[in-house]
């Protein structure tokens, strides 16, 4: 009985997320949703002004920034949703590391599985302090799932041996702990854009070409975080999900608000896929006319299912979920149920959806993944010279920039 409950509480808030969803990137019409869209947009001055307040009391030194000791880069977005952070995050991660860096990643963690608060206030009462960070990973080993990790963080240390990755909304408690415990020089924050208390070296600041602002409006009329302007903050624009055609509107509206910042335009290339549990990979090629299903919750679903018909799938079946959620066995089962009445070849899901899977769950037909990965398309020759442009000027990219011990930096 409370379990059905549950299930028809959880549809209800689904639908009108949905619903919510769709009046904020205007894919609905009606007076009902002009009376809704009236009254976000009033939330939305509020939110506009509270935003900028913010930054002022930050920008002011009436609230204060903290500065770690170490290279901090800062990837981030002035939109919510789907603008590619994980992928770049991924690779800026893997190059530093290859040059010797130990890095580590800082996530807020969205949607993974809050610490108990017995923990909580236990930990603050016997040390009189903020509870650690999660460690997803070490660096050697994943010691967290995705439940309690959250996706990203989860799947950036799947893919990152070498790598730390901690989960904390204080990440400049999440840093110092990384720096004392760990011994890393460097820190990216991933989505941290909005993250004030923590100064970062680099703001790099992620624009998706497809949709850059939305309709110009701050949340929740829209999906801006913060208005267009604060583009002036960003040390480098990588224009994301990029087709290789110039966008001379969009270039203008970033130089208008950031005359002198660098812009580098990438592109998400599809790699290969990966079948869920076993691991293994097939070329693109494969899905050459295959009949298959597509199921994704993802902020942008249209690209991931782009992508797939592009090399040739015939998409039959697809199914779309709100951001960030976490599939029940109920309806993984409808999803092959409905594969089997299809007849299709096989199931194809995002790389971040795949971790939120069940492994013991029983699938009818291969489950598998599509890979992308971030290839430079103007801005720079390729992504290794853009990290050692960025991270690494004057020709210093050798030299390991170590935190001493007195907590100041030195190198």
């Amino acid at each position: 009985m409370l379990k059905r409950l549950y299930t028809r509480v959880s549809q209800s808030y689904e639908r009108f997320a949905q619903f919510a969803e769709d009046v904020i990137t205007d894919r609905r019409q009606g007076k009902g949703v002009a009376v809704f869209a009236g009254f976000l947009k009033a939330l939305s001055f509020l939110f506009s002004g509270l935003v900028q307040l913010r930054l002022w009391l930050y920008e002011h030194r009436i609230m204060r920034t903290r500065h770690l000791g170490c290279l901090v880069v800062v990837v981030g977005n002035l939109t919510v949703g789907g603008t590619g952070k994980t992928p770049v995050v991924e690779k800026f991660a893997r190059s530093l590391a290859s040059r010797g860096r130990r890095v580590a990643i800082l996530s807020r963690g969205y949607k993974s599985k809050p610490v108990p608060f017995w923990k909580r206030w236990f930990r603050q009462i016997s040390h009189m302090g903020d509870p650690p960070p999660k460690v997803v990973s070490d660096g050697k080993t994943v010691l967290l799932d995705s439940e309690e990790a959250g996706d990203e963080p989860f799947m950036l240390a799947n893919n990152l041996p070498g790598v730390m990755v901690f989960v904390d909304k204080n990440r400049v408690n999440a840093g110092s702990y990384a720096i004392r415990k760990y011994g890393v020089d460097t820190l990216i924050l991933d989505d941290g854009f909005q993250y004030l208390p923590l100064k970062g070296r680099l703001n790099l600041l992620l624009v998706d070409k497809t949709n850059p602002f939305g309709n110009g409006q701050l949340l929740p009329r829209g999906i801006l975080r913060e208005p267009i302007k604060h583009l002036k903050r960003a040390s480098y624009v990588f224009i994301t999900k990029s087709d290789g055609i110039s966008d001379p509107v969009l270039e203008e509206t970033i130089r208008a608000h950031n005359p002198s910042v660098d812009i580098i335009e990438c592109a998400h290339r599809p790699q290969y896929l990966q079948e869920v549990d076993s691991g293994e990979r097939r070329p693109l090629a494969d899905l050459e006319g295959k009949r298959i299903g597509a199921f994704s919750a993802i902020a942008d679903h249209f690209s991931f299912e782009g992508f797939l018909r592009r090399y040739g799938a015939q998409v039959m079946y697809t199914r779309r979920f709100l951001d960030h959620h976490r599939f029940t066995e109920e309806e993984l089962t409808h999803l092959f149920e409905q594969a089997e009445k299809e007849n299709l070849d096989f199931m194809v899901t995002t790389e971040k959806d795949a971790v939120r899977i069940p492994k013991n769950f029983p699938k009818t037909i291969p489950l598998y993944f599509l890979r992308l990965e971030i290839d430079i398309l103007s801005g720079d020759k390729d992504f290794e010279k853009a990290v050692s442009r960025i991270c690494f000027p004057e020709n210093r990219s050798e030299v390991p920039f170590r935190p001493s011990s007195n907590g100041k930096s030195s190198g």
